[in-house]
């Protein structure tokens, strides 16, 4: 059983940690790997490099989303996609612990499905834009 007095602050505490993961993701792709070098990453995995700016932005732009609460259910999904084309690309031949050399593919995979969940259950409380209908 759900409580209902008490979920949409889970679903809360959910979105906003998310929000807060993908920033320090991207604040570690911008201030520590710097922009020409997570791009020369991306180029050595053979992916054209407006990629990697795009992986940024999005990044970026969805943490800040989720942090806020706004459209956080549709902003989650493209969220979680990046997360499994990392698992494809990157982490999946890692093996399973992220501990792993080149980090394993357990941690996207929970993200990822940390994300479908928030997708699933709304933009929680205290969300800029909340999941029901608005008047025009």
């Amino acid at each position: 059983m759900i409580r209902s007095t008490t979920a949409p602050y889970g679903v809360t505490l959910l979105r906003v940690s998310l929000g807060v993961l993908f920033l320090a993701h991207v604040a570690l792709k911008v201030f520590v790997f710097t922009i020409p070098g997570f791009v020369a990453y991306f180029a050595s995995l053979h992916l054209p490099a407006i990629l990697a700016y795009g992986t940024i932005a999005l990044e970026a732009l969805g943490g800040v989303a989720l942090v806020l609460g706004i459209y956080a259910p549709w902003v989650a999904i493209p969220l979680a996609l990046e997360m499994l084309g990392t698992i494809v690309i990157v982490h999946g031949a890692n093996g399973w612990l992220f501990t792993n050399h080149g980090g394993g593919w357990e941690y996207p995979a929970f993200w990822s499905v940390s994300l479908v969940v928030l997708s699933l259950l709304g933009d929680g409380a205290y969300a800029l834009r909340p999941a029901g209908r608005r008047a025009a």
